[in-house]
């Protein structure tokens, strides 16, 4: 492996090891609010490519896609300077005629399972990520350092608004998930009972072909349930429309969580940038006053072969004070990034709020007004009915 290049090094795990996200399944499980939710879990399947590798033993385990977003945000956080390649697409569509409780999409569980997939032989491939100790613990151990990995490479002062934010987000989007799964069985109620008039309006049409005397006031009496019934299009397709504002701001969640990654990785890079520098000063002190507080081979080697001479200490002194300078300028610089990043992305998030409040009060006062109206529109249809029938 000696005369490989860089790349090609880091292909050797895939080299060595197969990896594949071999089946899908459904199952069925409490989240975190409590709440009883249909989920899919992917197999994650790793085998040695030669039956002669030393040290590899073909493994198996389940992973959520939601693991999956917690490895690769992970993976952002701790390689900055890295293009992580993205993951598949997180279904948030809840369209009423393919709802059902038992309902898992085959084309696009098939889908996210080979992108999925793909995902992991991207960071496999990767010169760097493919040695990263905690993707190796994804794909071959089930659950408890992986679940430790969200709270290991937190920030250590996190801002307190930022973190209610987060939480703000997850209890959006729950509630917007309610309520769209809501609105799409009452959007399979309606079509129900549209379809209903339509076949008693079939029924009343054929039953005036065999009635003389009541034949007009059956026909007429049809036609207005032909007409109700027709109607039923026109009605979900703005019964769409509602449901689209609301998935906009399904969607919105994960831009907030993402403002929120976004200020994390600030923090993160502050709060490195930070240590480096009391790493400094620490190695200034101890120079300075020939005094190691802390065990290292430097002081080690130091108390073997006798201390450094005057001239030795005074040149990385100078070093020293030069790193110094170039530390606290870059912790002044992260200071008023973080500080200007906060600044701005509060505006924003208070803006974004006052859109949400207005656009979905709107959008639910309509949607309101026009439950009302169709169901107003019923009534008239057995009012007119009824006026037909007392004419027979």
């Amino acid at each position: 492996d000696k005369n490989l290049s860089p790349i090609e090094k880091g292909t050797s795990l895939l080299r060595k090891l197969e990896i594949s996200v071999a089946e899908a399944e459904k199952r069925t499980g409490k989240n975190t609010v409590n709440m009883q939710e249909i989920y899919t879990v992917y197999l994650i399947e790793t085998r040695p490519v030669d039956a002669l590798t030393e040290g590899i033993t073909p493994d198996s385990l389940w992973r959520r896609y939601s693991e999956f977003e917690l490895l690769r945000n992970y993976l952002l956080v701790t390689y900055p300077f890295v293009v992580v390649a993205p993951l598949p697409e997180k279904r948030a569509e809840i369209v009423w005629h393919k709802l059902s409780a038992d309902n898992m999409d085959p084309d696009f569980v098939e889908r996210r399972r080979v992108g999925l997939e793909n995902f992991l032989h991207r960071v496999a491939s990767h010169p760097v990520l493919c040695n990263d100790n905690i993707f190796n613990i994804f794909l071959t151990e089930a659950d408890s350092r992986l679940k430790a990995v969200n709270a290991a490479f937190r920030v250590k002062n996190p801002d307190g608004r930022f973190t209610e934010l987060k939480h703000y987000s997850d209890e959006l989007q729950t509630v917007l998930s309610q309520l769209l799964r809501v609105r799409a069985r009452v959007a399979d109620r309606l079509y129900g009972v549209y379809k209903v008039h339509g076949n008693y309006g079939r029924v009343f049409s054929e039953w005036s072909a065999i009635e003389k005397e009541m034949g007009d006031g059956l026909q007429s009496a049809g036609h207005h349930m032909d007409a109700y019934a027709a109607s039923v299009d026109d009605i979900l397709e703005e019964e769409e429309h509602y449901a689209d504002q609301l998935k906009e701001y399904l969607f919105y969640t994960d831009a907030l969580r993402a403002v929120c990654r976004k200020h994390e990785l600030t923090q993160f890079e502050l709060e490195m940038v930070a240590l480096d520098l009391a790493c400094k000063k620490q190695q200034k002190e101890e120079l300075v006053t020939g005094t190691v507080r802390t065990f290292s081979l430097k002081g080690m080697t130091s108390k073997l072969f006798g201390q450094e001479t005057a001239e030795q200490r005074e040149a990385k002194l100078q070093v020293l004070e030069q790193q110094l300078k170039e530390g606290e300028e870059a912790v002044k610089e992260k200071n008023t990034e973080s500080d200007e990043f906060v600044k701005t992305a509060w505006v924003d998030i208070e803006r974004f709020k006052d859109q949400k409040d207005r656009d979905l009060k709107e959008a639910l006062i309509s949607y309101a007004v026009m439950q009302i109206s169709m169901c107003k529109k019923g009534i008239q249809v057995w009012t007119n009915a009824k006026e037909c029938f007392n004419k027979m």
